[in-house]
């Protein structure tokens, strides 16, 4: 587990460098990325499902990213994006479209399932978090929209 982390450790802030995050925050992302994983892992021993696991675990890196960007001032993408990427279920699209390709249809819908339903475990912690930290400012697009007098 401890190799696992660390290799989802330097994997997030590599793609932090790659979204050009300062470095002074760079290693933050990096933790929580880590700790995402960590969730993300340990939930399936507990007997909960593989979907409900990245959904609690993106909802907790949507909330620290939160917590920590108005610590640091910085904006709430520099430590969110690259925290979720180790939730992406990427190999599974992968599998997926193998398996369509080589004739396998049933279980490429099995795979392209799960692969739809943890990437809206993901969108669905990171929205449930920014609707969260939201509350009593208006809502999410009122920054956006024109004040009138």
């Amino acid at each position: 587990m401890i190799i696992e982390l660390l290799f989802c450790f330097f994997a997030t802030v590599a793609f932090g460098v790659i979204f050009n995050v300062p470095k002074r925050v760079l290693w933050i992302g990096g933790a929580i990325g880590a700790l995402a994983w960590y969730i993300y892992s340990v939930l399936p021993t507990l007997g909960m499902s593989d979907v409900f696991a990245t959904a609690v675990a993106s909802l907790t890196c949507a909330t620290v990213a939160h917590i920590l960007a108005k610590r640091f001032r910085v904006p709430v993408t520099t430590f969110s994006i690259p925290a979720i990427i180790p939730l992406v279920p990427g190999s599974r699209a992968y599998f997926t479209m193998l398996a369509f390709v080589d004739g396998d249809y049933l279980a490429g819908l099995q795979l392209g399932i799960e692969t739809m339903l943890r990437a809206g475990g993901i969108a669905a912690g990171l929205v449930f978090a920014l609707s969260i930290f939201s509350i009593g400012k208006g809502g999410i697009g009122q920054r956006y929209e024109i004040r009138r007098s």
